[in-house]
């Protein structure tokens, strides 16, 4: 049985605390908010104990595992605190508030031998998973373009980053995901159009080594939320759609007295070919998240997204934010 406990138990974290409690082989024994009012709802709640900060809760529970969920600027204190306590970690993205907080972090973790993952939750998006698949099965052949779109209202809860680390870092982690390959290049150009501190648009291309063209488009301003993706190659194109978990694939179809050596090296016309559901089982992401960091300690194996996965990521989000003024960054 491992002893879990979440540390921040805002929008975030409370839902941490929820999965915990729900989860076979875990029990979740305290969670620790500087709002000491809602550390106490929320262990109400799911039969936790409650601590007004995480130094109390780290220094009277013995725990095996902990989420951290505190605002962005407080990750690198909190997690060398439970990092030195042997606490194993899920920190919630982005991992730091800076390169050089995120890679202290990671080095500590290392230094004692434990696991550190990164709270990038659309990776284990089911419909996220079976595309994986379905690309490393070879059914849409090279990979072209990946396209992603992460648009909606303005969250009151952020208040410290802009839309590139609170938003893209999802589609940065996703896409590189996908890819399994470098970025060599990254672009970006983006705007302050209703938020005067940080950025709340933002339009990027990516170029991977392969030379596959990643697209993100992201903004804290459309009315609705919309969060997709479309992956375009040499067989078809993947849609898919990250809040219904369905994944859709379109295939290309070539008439056969066109499908020659002389016609592929000319160029030829791109049919409509058929469309294909592909079967998602769907599930929460927090949960199969939790339920793969839990694995990863138990089976002492790397997590799905460890923590240089998400130092790299910050990294290249950084690059986005540099590349907005209009300078292309290459990578290598």
């Amino acid at each position: 049985m491992l002893r879990a406990g979440v540390i921040g138990v805002g929008v975030m974290g409370r839902h941490h605390a929820r999965v915990y409690s729900e989860l076979p082989g875990v029990e979740l024994a305290a969670v620790a908010d500087e709002d000491r009012g809602l550390a106490q709802a929320v262990a109400r709640a799911y039969g936790a104990r409650a601590y007004g900060g995480c130094e109390e809760m780290l220094e009277q529970e013995e725990l095996h595992v902990a989420s951290v969920a505190v605002p962005t600027r407080y990750h690198e204190p909190v997690a060398l605190e439970a990092i030195a306590r042997g606490v194993h970690l899920l920190v919630e993205k982005p991992l730091a508030a800076t390169l050089e907080e995120g890679r202290r972090i990671v080095e500590a973790a290392q230094e004692r031998g434990l696991k550190l993952a990164v709270g990038h939750i659309e990776r284990f998006n089911p419909a996220v998973l079976e595309l994986k698949r379905c690309l490393e099965a070879g059914q849409l052949g090279k990979i072209y373009q990946i396209h992603a779109r992460r648009l909606g209202p303005f969250p009151p809860r952020i208040k410290d980053v802009g839309v590139v680390i609170d938003l893209a870092t999802h589609d940065l982690d996703v896409v590189r995901y996908l890819v399994g390959e470098p970025v060599e290049r990254v672009y970006a150009e983006m705007g302050w159009t209703e938020h005067r501190e940080y950025e709340d648009i933002v339009s990027a291309l990516l170029k991977f080594s392969s030379g596959t063209i990643g697209l993100l488009e992201t903004n804290w301003l459309t009315p609705t939320k919309i969060r997709d993706l479309a992956v375009t190659g040499e067989r078809g194109m993947f849609v898919l759609n990250y809040l219904t978990q369905e994944l859709v694939f379109y295939a290309k179809d070539f008439p056969d007295t066109r499908w020659t050596a002389d016609t592929r090296s000319s160029g030829m016309r791109v049919i409509a070919g058929k469309k294909v559901t592909i079967p998602v089982v769907k599930r929460e992401p927090l949960k199969v998240e939790i339920e793969s960091f839990l694995a990863a300690v138990r089976e002492d194996r790397t997590p799905l997204v460890s923590g240089e996965d998400g130092l790299e990521v910050l990294s290249l989000a950084l690059r986005l934010i540099r590349a907005g003024t209009h300078q292309a960054i290459v990578l290598s």
